[in-house]
Formats: structure tokens, C-alpha cells, sequence
């Protein structure tokens, strides 16, 4: 049990990447808070975890991420809940449907910004002083994207909020690594989530292919492959690293 008691939270833990993560850190002992926008999925996840390990090992809080009182929200319950947190997993995220960087709307650019960026801020400002007054340290994972790494064309405003993503991490280590709270970002290639067909600009088997033979494996990424990486990152195996980008894409970014 890598995990053993910890508590992690995890945003967008509804469906995709998050849901993937909250399911693998519970086999391996942690206790879950799922957030998420939508109450079905986040609610559903909850219930499956719960009826696999026999116990009320997950709870689910309604959060939008982009919204200071909802996420303080979300840490006054994951504590009521569980009485403290170890591991903030920010890993809810939005994009635009694939197309010419001019034709998305400035509405649109600012909710990408707010989910993918601003909550990373907000998430910072409210488990912090959590993980200081338990002592002992933290863990934050950030999930960014091989977009921030290597663009796709069509993505432009996505690409560079997870560019962000990736800086806000090793800034925020440097400056949290006297403290021993570890911050690492995930950096996926495309998989399967309900985001893909808006990074593809449709969900056609043409498209699929299109995006499978940039990925050198040739395959895209699956929840299981994210989870894993979450999943040392996490853990005390990766206790020495903090400010990384793990790249966990079949060689995309070669």
C-alpha cells in the first residue's frame, strides 16, 4: 500500500485522468476526495471506489475550480471528511474545439485560463496552510499537457495555459521545497477523455490516426497510464523530485 492513509484530493476526479488517478490511489490505501463540476460523474466515481474497498474511503464535493469560495469550500470538506490532507491532485482542466487561435471568443479564452491556470493559484492558497499546519510536508501534482511542451497547431490558447501550468510547478518548488511540499506536473499526450475530440476538432477514425502517428509508441494515453505516473509521483518513491514535467507520452515530445 504505497498510500496508506494518505488523503488526496482531486479535481476533475469525475471522469478521464482524474478518475483514473482517485481509482489507483485508492488501491493503494489513500483516502479520496473527488471534485468535480458535474455532480453525476464525481458522484458515480465516489460510489464505485466506495463498493470496491468496502468502506467509505471517498467522498464527493461539487467544486468549481475556478472559483475562490468553491475550492475553499472543497478544502473545509475534504478536512471535515478526512481531518486532513497529503496529496492536491489539480487535474480538472477545459479546452477549445480545435481551430484558428482568432475565432475563439475571449469568454472562452478567459474560462480556459481561470480552470487550467487560476486554479492552480487558488488550490495553492488554500491547501498551503493546511500542509503547514500539519507539518510534515505535502504533495501537489499539477496535470499540464505535452501541449505546453510541444503545440499543436489549432490549440494555441490551450497550449499556453498549460505552458503556465508547467512554469506556475517549478516555481512554485523552488520556492516550497524548504518546506518539503513537493509540486510536479503530469505532462500527457491526448488519450482518452471526454476532452479529445475537442483537442481533434472532431472525433472521426481519420483524426484518431492522424493523432496516434505523432505518438511515436503509436498509441494515445489511457487514465491508467496518467494514474501510474500520479501515482510515484505521490508516493514516498518520489520523495527526491519536485519542479518536474514528467512527460508520459510515447515519446511525443522527442
Amino acid at each position: 500500500m504505497r498510500l496508506k492513509d494518505k488523503v488526496a484530493i482531486v479535481t476533475g476526479g469525475g471522469s478521464g485522468f482524474g478518475e483514473g488517478i482517485a481509482k489507483r490511489f485508492a488501491d493503494e490505501g489513500a483516502r479520496l476526495v473527488i471534485a468535480d463540476i458535474q455532480a453525476q460523474g464525481g458522484m458515480r466515481v465516489c460510489a464505485e471506489i466506495d463498493k470496491k474497498h468496502r468502506a467509505a474511503t471517498a467522498c464527493f464535493h461539487q467544486t468549481d475550480v475556478a472559483s475562490d469560495a468553491s475550492v475553499a469550500g472543497l478544502i473545509a470538506a475534504a478536512l471535515d471528511y478526512h481531518g486532513r490532507i497529503d496529496i492536491m491532485i489539480n487535474n480538472a482542466g477545459i479546452t477549445h474545439l480545435n481551430r484558428p487561435m482568432t475565432e475563439v471568443g475571449e469568454a472562452e479564452f478567459d474560462r480556459i485560463f481561470a480552470v487550467n491556470v487560476k486554479s492552480i493559484y487558488l488550490s495553492a492558497i488554500h491547501v498551503l496552510p493546511v500542509f503547514r499546519r500539519q507539518g510534515g510536508g505535502g504533495v501537489i501534482i499539477n496535470t499540464a499537457s505535452t501541449a505546453g511542451l510541444r503545440p499543436r497547431p489549432g490549440l494555441a490558447w490551450y497550449n499556453g495555459s498549460k505552458g503556465a501550468a508547467i512554469s506556475l510547478t517549478k516555481a512554485m518548488a523552488i520556492e516550497l521545497a524548504p518546506e518539503n511540499i513537493r509540486v510536479n506536473a503530469i505532462c500527457p499526450v491526448a488519450g482518452e477523455t471526454p476532452l479529445l475530440g475537442q483537442f481533434m476538432g472532431g472525433d472521426t477514425p481519420e483524426l484518431r490516426e492522424k493523432f496516434r502517428a505523432s505518438v511515436p509508441i503509436g498509441r494515445l494515453s489511457t487514465p491508467t497510464d496518467i494514474a501510474n505516473a500520479a501515482l510515484y509521483l505521490a508516493s514516498d518513491e518520489g520523495s527526491f523530485l519536485t519542479g518536474v514535467a514528467l512527460e508520459v507520452d510515447g515519446g511525443r515530445c522527442i
